[in-house]
């Protein structure tokens, strides 16, 4: 995807506040061997961009003045209740190295799973997006998780998955293995119950 940025001489706090007056957004585009860069947006252009899911997690062209660098989304400032950018940040992007950032989870297939089908279960997505690292040329615009084979009851774990060529989950020293979705069945469910084994006949009451 592609954006166009423009190179901001004047920075600071009041000159930030005139930009956004006039329907400009202030960014930084930082890392690699360069310094770091302070430019501006276009309001609309980024704002827009901003509301695809492919912008969050894909190797962006920034088109600065005619010449184009590779750079990755990193971080975006809103305000608190307008539906106004403040500012964002990217990252450089060497292909040679290894970077680390966030993908959403795709889920598919949840009402085609035994777990729905055959048993009334309710899946839940206990992760949204995956952090990972992989060369810039690997990088996945989102993971897909089929949850086609779940079973009520049971748990999916990144185990069960297949994760894109090159790439590897980074786990910050927690639980290298987590629980993507799980199905249960609520009890009291007409399923539940059906699932639930019948009790035995009441006794005959005895003569008095």
């Amino acid at each position: 995807m592609k954006f166009n940025a423009t190179e901001r001489s004047v920075q600071g706090t009041s000159a930030s506040r005139r930009l956004r007056r006039a329907g400009r957004v202030p960014a930084i585009v930082y890392g690699g061997t360069a310094q770091p860069l302070s430019v501006e947006l276009d309001h609309n252009e980024i704002y827009h961009a901003l509301r695809k899911e492919s912008f969050h997690a894909s190797i962006l062209t920034m088109d600065l003045g005619g010449k184009t660098e590779q750079v990755l989304l990193r971080s975006v400032q809103w305000h608190p209740y307008k539906q106004q950018v403040l500012h964002v940040d990217f990252q450089r992007v060497d292909a040679s190295q290894a970077l680390h950032t966030k993908v959403p989870l795709h889920f598919i297939n949840a009402d085609q799973s035994p777990a729905v089908k055959l048993s009334g279960a309710i899946v839940t997505h206990v992760l949204t997006e995956l952090e990972i690292a992989c060369l810039p040329a690997n990088l996945p615009q989102y993971i897909e998780v089929n949850l086609g084979n779940m079973l009520a009851g049971s748990i999916l774990h990144l185990s069960d998955i297949t994760l894109p060529v090159g790439v590897t989950y980074v786990s910050h020293g927690g639980d290298a293995n987590p629980a993507l979705a799980s199905a249960y069945v609520k009890a009291g469910s007409d399923a539940a119950d059906e699932a639930a084994p019948a009790a035995a006949p009441a006794a005959d009451k005895p003569a008095e």
